[in-house]
């Protein structure tokens, strides 16, 4: 099922062609109207008319979020002020926020995209779509909402927290697809339980998660809770929001929307480019954007690019989903981890509950890591002896994946910190 069949089945040399065309079109938009890419290209030496091939983009700047910060608030939109009619922003929570611009084609071209997602996860005209992201200067709601009324399906706009009521409209609205975070999405299947209803007596039929990395057996466990196919959807406000990419029903990578998005993958930190397949840092390129196109921006996620057909039968190339970000990477002993590593162990040994939190102190010289892991309550008040054998599987497995040791304390179900948005796995209480 295609939203845009034409442009998501288009074969490969036109599609080549066309981003080459665009890509020319905006490096040329950006040199004559951001005096941030003009001075960029000038220090180069980079004249935008010597972009000749797709390969030639290695020659251009990259683009971070500390640039998108350093010329707030409007410094790199590319159009007047008054050909602005939305403006979203980042929380701003580590830093200066980051702002961008949308005019009323951008809008347009939006709605299109996240429709493109949104038909390949299953949703229709005949679809309720509860919408319990943000309705604020975050991307994800408005995008998403934009997205489902230009497919035909009935909106509820009901913004995220207050679970209770979340539920109580899916039971009086007959909701059908759930968009949310996928630890939102865990936290009301949960609530549910709790509440004893019947699953099957909600209308339930789809979940299109994305803000935040997560595992294939956190997607088990959301389909199986809530008696849904759940897929992964993948934007950022820095570029445009939802929309850039999304699972088809195969659910064996995210098909990214490469008539507008010119997308590379970099070593992170050499900055040069990954061989095909292999994992590195996404580097996105916008190629419609009119208000505020980004040149080469550094998204800081990893992931790798699938080139074998999907036979769902678009030919753009798919990315897996998000295995973590650069930024989120913590460095214990000299060793890389990330947090999804920690969850896939805790998700496979079975007494655990999808929710843990990653404490990191320094003792002396040295880190020291406590993972916080949830556990059934039929564990958590079993004898001292089987929480034992527990805590030692899972420092076992955690040991074997990480290459390093760390301490696992079991706490009670739910006594961890719940969200609405995105989980916050790590505490870092490290001076460094």
């Amino acid at each position: 099922m295609y939203w845009d069949p034409e442009n998501e089945c288009m074969n490969r040399e036109d599609l080549e062609q066309l981003q080459l065309e665009r890509l020319e079109a905006t490096l040329n938009r950006v040199y004559l109207n951001v005096p941030f890419y003009h001075r960029k290209f000038k220090e180069l030496d980079i004249d935008p008319e010597s972009i000749r091939a797709l390969a030639d983009i290695r020659k251009l700047p990259f683009t971070t979020k500390n640039d998108l910060r350093d010329n707030y608030p409007y410094g790199l939109f590319a159009v007047p002020l008054r050909e602005v009619v939305r403006i979203h922003a980042s929380s701003g929570t580590t830093g200066m926020s980051t702002v961008v611009g949308y005019t009323k084609n951008d809008i347009k071209t939006w709605s299109n995209l996240v429709a493109r997602v949104l038909t390949a996860g299953g949703v229709t005209k005949d679809d309720v779509v509860q919408i319990a992201f943000g309705y604020s200067l975050f991307t994800g709601g408005f995008g998403l909402h934009y997205g489902a009324e230009r497919i035909g399906a009935s909106v509820i706009p009901i913004s995220s927290g207050n679970t209770a009521r979340q539920i109580k409209i899916m039971q009086d609205f007959k909701t059908t697809a759930l968009v949310c975070t996928p630890s939102y999405a865990l936290l009301i299947a949960d609530t549910i339980h709790e509440m004893g209803i019947n699953i099957n007596s909600l209308s339930l039929k789809y979940g299109l998660f994305g803000a935040e990395p997560w595992s294939e057996k956190m997607r088990q466990e959301i389909q199986d809770k809530l008696k849904i196919i759940a897929t992964d959807n993948y934007g950022l406000s820095e570029v445009m929001g939802p929309g850039v990419a999304g699972e088809c029903m195969e659910r064996n990578g995210l098909h990214i929307n490469e008539d507008h998005f010119l997308v590379e993958i970099i070593d992170p930190k050499t900055l040069e480019p990954m061989p095909t397949g292999m994992v590195g840092e996404l580097v996105i390129t916008t190629l419609t954007k009119e208000a505020f196109p980004v040149i080469r921006f550094r998204t800081r996620d990893l992931t790798r690019l699938i080139t074998e057909p999907c036979p769902c039968g678009r030919k753009t190339l798919r990315m897996q989903r998000v295995m973590g970000r650069t930024d989120d990477m913590l460095i214990i002993r000299g060793v890389n981890v990330f947090p999804l590593q920690i969850e896939n162990v805790l998700m496979s040994i079975e007494g655990t509950e999808p929710h843990y939190q990653i404490v990191v102190d320094r003792k002396g010289a040295l880190d020291d890591v406590t993972v916080m892991v949830e556990v059934s309550e039929s564990i958590f008040f079993d004898e001292m002896k089987k929480q034992h054998e527990l805590i030692e599987t899972i420092k076992k497995r955690l040991s074997s994946e990480l290459n390093i040791s760390v301490n696992v304390k079991l706490v009670e179900k739910k006594s961890l910190e719940r969200t609405d948005g995105k989980a916050k796995r790590v505490i870092d209480n490290r001076k460094i």
